[in-house]
């Protein structure tokens, strides 16, 4: 068998791992650090990588195992940044299976026992390197017993052992280890650095891949040199010949860029019909409704950070052609209408992945959005309305479109003010018998306490006695009050046992006799036309006024529901308000 034939495939991402602190990308920052250290000679006993997958964590972590162990090419070389890659131990290192460097899967070796056997043999010198080191990846995976055993040993290990972590979930490792270990925090490879990485491998690989097909590879990697290596290895075997950017776009299974910022500017115009027949063409050309969504959630995010910094226009994972785009989109769109698509697509997104069909929830989406865009923004619709010349007043004095009923009474939709519960101050009861039976004990109860009628209003309605409440309200003219006497002229539409039935009730609440006498020709107030008809003149205000009429006029059907006035928004506010505290102790003040 020939040599070819026994020689085994290895992936883009082993056999471009880096060999040494030069080869690593994207981590300066990191690399002076610990080539300052090493020349000083001030190299820490424990160190702790973490970033997001992909970034080189364990691979930095065996770099340093080369350096602090590399002899140089002459066997008399001491710790270094730059190992020769040719030693004995440098070697050994990079193959795997250097006898005292250890490394270990905290994934699958969770437990305390695992941890014992470092412990046990730490104590002994390293074989033949100059450290005992042991890496271990995924650190946070350790269970709180191992963490706990390790402690002791990672803050006064042996001369002769060093420690190097590595984990993704850097908040989960506790942080009595983290404060022991001299930590770096791995950035994401900016997407130069990662353009530059890949073209170097496809020039050494003799792969022919276009620049814009690279630029989707980077986009995708997010920042991992990782998952760019192999996505690249990928786009290398998809592609027969030149590798161009509409076979990696198949390969991931994303729509077409152009195509995205085409639906984008259709669904921004309002064009239902238009977005709907791009975005089905995406789908017959292959595009998955989650992604053609999440794309354009991305663009959003894009052209809205362009509006901030326009600088962020110059990204180099973005053609020259989408740059312009991006620029002429940011400049025509106001930032309400980019973050209103922004929440909307974050909600579609949601729907879409619960929907049995991804398609139509898609197209439900863009519906959506297509028809929102269209709206104006409040500022915009508030200068609409000033600008709008004043609709001629409406037939009957433009009234609130409630009519008084024969006797006077007048009829509201809704719930009549004053039913939310007993006057502030008041008991709350859960029935009107508690009230009666503990009144009851006490017929002697003076009646000084119902001073008003107003009094025996509250009184009813603190015993939650619905119905006579609005019977009284709205029955009673009100000819004459004294403590334990009423004299009422009833409404039309009063009950005939009206008189008789508050005379009982209050009895039954006050433990005191009250004679309750009808009498003519009184053409007082009832108490829900006094307050119904300052309500009612609110209204007529309110609708009187020139902006309140355009927009009655621009949305037709539309009513005033609600007045709050000025002191009843200041009373709610007062309300809401968190009290002041007298004395607040102030932890610095000295004593």
């Amino acid at each position: 068998m020939s040599e070819s034939t026994e020689k085994t495939y290895q992936v883009l991402a082993r056999k471009y791992r880096p060999e040494s602190f030069a080869d690593l990308v994207g981590q300066d920052a990191m690399v002076r650090t610990l080539k300052n250290a090493f020349e000083s000679d001030r190299i820490a006993q424990a160190f702790i990588m973490t970033g997001i997958r992909g970034v080189g964590k364990t691979t930095t972590a065996r770099i340093i195992a080369k350096g602090m162990n590399c002899i140089g090419k002459d066997g008399t070389g001491g710790p270094t940044v730059e190992p020769c890659g040719t030693c004995e131990h440098c070697v050994a290192i990079a193959e795997g299976r250097h006898v005292d460097v250890m490394e270990m899967d905290a994934a699958s070796r969770t437990g305390v026992g695992d941890i014992r056997e470092i412990i046990d043999s730490v104590h002994y010198r390293a074989a033949s390197a100059r450290f005992k080191i042991y890496i271990i990846d995924e650190v946070h995976m350790l269970s709180k017993s191992a963490f706990n055993a390790l402690l002791k040993t990672l803050e006064e290990p042996p001369a002769h052992v060093k420690f190097i972590f590595a984990t993704t979930e850097i908040r989960q490792v506790p942080v009595t280890v983290l404060s022991r270990c001299q930590r770096f925090d791995l950035r994401r490879i900016e997407p130069e650095d990662m353009l530059a990485m890949l073209k170097h491998i496809a020039t050494a690989e003799r792969a022919e891949i276009a620049d814009d097909a690279l630029a989707l590879i980077t986009r995708a990697a997010e920042g991992s040199a990782r998952d760019a290596q192999s996505l690249l290895d990928q786009a290398i075997s998809h592609g027969a010949g030149e590798t161009t950017a509409d076979q990696v776009r198949a390969m991931l299974g994303l729509a077409d860029r152009g195509r995205v910022l085409d639906l984008f500017d259709l669904v921004m115009k309002g064009d239902a019909a238009g977005a709907l027949a791009e975005l089905g063409a995406q789908y017959a050309d292959g595009a998955d409704p989650m992604a053609v969504l999440r794309d354009l959630a991305e663009v959003t995010h894009w052209i809205s950070v362009i509006k901030i910094t326009p600088e962020a226009v110059d990204d180099p994972t973005v053609s020259p052609d989408e740059r312009m785009r991006g620029k002429t989109m940011a400049d025509g769109l106001g930032m309400r209408a980019l973050t209103r698509m922004w929440q909307m697509l974050l909600t579609a997104l949601d729907e879409v992945g619960r929907a049995p069909n991804a398609m139509m929830a898609a197209e439900m989406a863009v519906i959506r959005l297509t028809h929102v865009a269209e709206l104006p923004s409040p500022e915009e619709l508030a200068k609409r309305l000033k600008d709008a010349p004043v609709p001629p007043p409406l037939p009957g004095g433009g009234g609130s479109g409630s009519h008084p009923a024969p006797g006077g009474a007048t009829h509201t939709g809704g719930t009549p003010m004053g039913m939310d519960g007993p006057p502030r101050g008041a008991p709350r009861m859960h029935g009107g018998g508690g009230q009666a039976a503990a009144l009851a004990q006490a017929p002697e109860v003076s009646l000084a306490s119902y001073a008003r009628f107003d009094d025996v209003v509250d009184l009813i309605r603190a015993s939650r006695d619905v119905k006579l409440l609005v019977e009284v309200e709205g029955g009673v003219r009100l000819a004459n009050y004294a403590p334990g006497r009423i004299e009422f002229t009833p409404t039309a539409k009063a009950p005939r046992d009206l008189a008789a039935r508050l005379a009982q009730r209050l009895h039954g609440w006050t433990g005191v006799r009250w004679v309750v006498t009808l009498v003519n020709d009184c053409d007082v107030l009832t108490i829900a036309e006094t307050r119904d008809g300052a309500l009612l003149e609110l209204k007529a205000k309110a609708q009187d006024h020139p902006l309140v009429q355009a927009v009655i006029a621009s949305f037709p059907g539309a009513r005033i529901n609600t007045i709050r006035t000025p002191d009843e928004i200041q009373a709610e506010a007062a309300a809401e308000a968190l009290q002041e505290v007298e004395d607040e102790w102030d932890p610095f003040e000295e004593e």
